[in-house]
């Protein structure tokens, strides 16, 4: 067994320490948003004596919702490490928000996870979004187990909820406890072993009296008995189980447990377990169960590594005397300690005054350029939601912060400073939901900026675009909740801010050929201006882009002026005529001019190629481009006509429709941004949370005559 210490922290709290990855348990809870998965870590820290009392959600008290936005909100918005100890080994539960906006900390902790315990709601079952996370964890081979919570709502039905997780989640989804009622016949007051035939009561309270099931309790669970039983067999390395069992023989149920156990760590099978945080009831069955089920990170498959530069490197091992990797899955910014990073070791050893080699590629297109630097740990800790319990190592396989690092973000990795390293970074979902943000006073924008780039060095689902076109500044994120969150902590951080309506990057463009006459001419004493120069513009193919031609005869401008012309062209076609947005795909044809010989000049000729620009716009048609994504909306086969009707009012034009074989369909097409912006928001309204899309842009083409006619008024309206 390995040898534990308890550590005192920054507030004189102890920390569990191990020093075996073998007495490792990374269990991350995932489920909808109030199927009580913030309730249960609190019980199983109270039951554990980790925490003296549970705090409540309502309150603001619970160890997960340490976050000032979930606390205000009384929702989780952030992933949140509890770690405790039950029969010698360290279980550290990640609990996740249940919200689809913050899929990103989900996803961090799948990342540091080994295991999933899916917490299901006896009151209202699961929801679309909890399916497709189970089969986002099959993909990857997670092993999975089922909580059954709120035993205790009135509206909780226990069989119900089970036969729905049996519907959604398949196969070998098969329960290892029946819930026992009381006298009253409703609420649940003990549960009985579906393998050790063994009674856990709880009719007084917290932990539970044990003892061997009566005769009147077998018949009931017979069916539901010997259905678990084969499905362990089946599952069973003892190909003979399976013939002594049909031949009648009577199998040790005892034997049974440790090929139920392997089953569940090698993830072909998944038990399910009632639990009431309230009454305490289940509570020490979850914790065996995800101590002796549950995988250690001996058993997990670790991410592929390489050299920075992208060379290939041998597999790792989860070897605390290996080289070490880390990886940051989380982090936030403390008003009193400042960056505090969540770190999951997966080999070597971290601690503390070790020199680190932090590296983080591939997130240029979030806003996180590549970035490589050499830091000091100067201390170790042991996380308890917001507590930091400083320790003296962390080994492989185990959950550990780090504060104070200068550069380290959400997906870097940590590696020695004489072996630098590059783990794969695992998948984020993209931002589709814009939000612009204006600071309401000079003084603002820079803290605006400041509170800005450390959110978006902790959250990589957070996008932050300074769009030239519109002069605006955009934050992508993951939805309106995502949004609310992120403008609630710039608030909180001491930003007067206010949001505007989106803008999309439009472009103009001429739809007719015409010739501009452009003359500026100024006499004023001393040194003139002078200069005329005549033009001809043509349009261009979509994507042409421009394109400038010279065809002066007889020095009419004089070659020395020539690019002075196309300058003043140029610097016109930025910014626009019609409504203020770029000119692009047009050929101009400089064809005839005057000069001075003392008053011409460069500046002279640049403003009379703008002039002659906009005298030809004048007596062109003039058209305005919209930019057009295509987009791939993934929903269950039910949605698909909802989603095709609603993409059709968008001036939507489908591509084609691919159905698969688990129930879900793809439907791409072709559709303007300007009917995206908030798209995000009301596709989870149409598929009610289940629907998903990417987008990316493919061209920008004519917009509707209205539509124009509605952005030129309000460009002449701004003056």
């Amino acid at each position: 067994m390995a040898q534990k210490t308890s550590e005192k922290g920054l507030n004189g709290a102890t920390a569990p320490v191990v020093t075996e990855p073998g007495r490792v348990r990374n269990v991350v809870l995932v489920g909808h948003s109030g199927s009580g998965k913030t309730t249960l870590v609190e019980a199983l820290l109270a039951a554990t004596g980790t925490i003296s009392r549970a705090g409540t959600v309502t309150d603001g008290t619970t160890v997960s919702d340490h976050d000032p936005a979930a606390q205000r909100q009384q929702r989780s918005v952030s992933l949140a490490c509890a770690p405790l100890v039950h029969e010698g080994v360290k279980i550290n539960l990640l609990d996740t928000p249940g919200y689809a906006d913050f899929v990103g900390e989900l996803r961090a902790g799948l990342r540091a996870a080994d295991a999933a315990l899916f917490v299901v709601s006896a009151a209202d079952g699961v929801d679309d979004a909890t399916a497709a996370l189970w089969e986002e964890c099959a993909a990857v081979g997670m092993p999975r187990a089922v909580a059954i919570t709120r035993l205790d709502h009135p509206r909780a039905d226990y069989e119900q909820t089970l036969e729905v997780c049996q519907e959604t989640f398949g196969e070998n989804v098969m329960p290892i406890y029946q819930p026992m009622l009381g006298d009253d016949g409703a609420s649940v007051v003990g549960l009985l072993g579906l393998v050790t035939l063994r009674v856990l009561d709880y009719s007084e309270g917290y932990p539970p009296r044990s003892g061997e099931a009566e005769p009147e309790h077998l018949n009931p669970i017979a069916d539901d008995r010997n259905g678990l039983i084969e499905g362990i067999i089946a599952e069973s390395e003892d190909e003979t189980l399976m013939d002594r069992y049909l031949g009648g023989e009577l199998i040790d149920t005892e034997a049974l447990v440790p090929d139920l156990e392997k089953a569940v760590a090698r993830g072909n099978f998944y038990p399910v377990i009632p639990v009431c945080s309230a009454t305490g009831v289940g509570l020490d069955a979850l914790l065996d169960g995800l101590v002796n089920g549950a995988p250690s990170p001996l058993e997990h498959d670790l991410p592929v590594v390489t050299g920075v530069d992208g060379s290939p490197r041998p597999p790792l091992t989860c070897d605390p005397d290996g080289p070490l990797v880390a990886e940051v899955v989380k982090t936030t910014i403390d008003r009193h300690v400042g960056r505090v990073s969540l770190v999951r070791v997966f080999s070597g050893t971290l601690r503390p005054e070790q020199i680190l080699h932090v590296s983080g590629h591939g997130m240029a297109e979030r806003g996180h350029p590549d970035h490589d630097a050499d830091e000091r740990v100067a201390h170790v800790y042991s996380p308890l939601g917001a507590q930091l319990r400083e320790v003296g190592q962390c080994v492989a396989g185990d959950l550990c912060a780090i504060t104070k690092s200068g550069s380290a973000e959400t997906g870097d990795t940590l590696s020695g400073k004489d072996e630098p390293l590059l783990m794969s970074p695992w998948t984020m979902p993209q931002p589709l939901l814009p939000i612009a943000v204006v600071a309401k006073s000079r003084s603002d924008e820079d803290a605006l900026a400041k509170n800005l780039s450390r959110l978006v060095a902790g959250d990589p689902t957070l996008r932050l675009e300074r769009n030239a076109d519109t002069h605006q500044l955009v934050l992508w994120t993951m939805g309106e909740a995502h949004a609310e969150v992120v403008l609630d902590r710039l608030r909180a951080g001491g930003v007067e801010l206010d949001t505007e309506p989106v803008k999309v990057s439009l472009r103009e463009t001429f739809g007719s050929g015409a010739k501009g006459h452009g003359r500026h001419v100024k006499q004023s004493g001393g040194h003139g201006q002078y200069a005329v120069c005549d033009i001809e513009v043509e349009p261009l193919p979509r994507g042409s882009g421009f394109q400038f031609v010279d065809k002066v005869v007889g020095g009419a401008v004089p070659h020395n002026y020539i690019p002075s012309v196309e300058k003043g062209v140029r610097h016109q076609l930025e910014r626009g005529i019609v409504a203020g947005y770029p000119m692009v795909d047009l050929k101009v044809t400089l064809f005839d001019g005057k000069a001075h010989s003392v008053d011409s000049s460069d500046a002279a000729f640049q403003t009379a190629g703008a002039l002659a620009l906009r005298e030809a716009a004048a007596a062109a048609e003039m058209a305005l481009l919209e930019p057009v994504d295509e987009i791939e909306v993934r929903v269950p086969d039910a949605y698909v006509g909802p989603v095709m009707s609603d993409l059709s009012g968008r001036r939507g034009r489908p591509l084609g429709t691919d159905t698969g074989d688990d129930g879900h369909s793809t439907i791409r097409a072709e559709v303007p941004a300007i009917e995206l912006v908030r798209y995000a928001v009301e596709l989870r309204a149409i598929s009610s949370g289940a629907g998903t899309f990417t987008r990316a842009y493919i061209r920008h083409e004519p917009m509707p005559g209205h539509l124009a006619d509605a952005v030129r008024k309000e460009h002449s309206a701004k003056g």
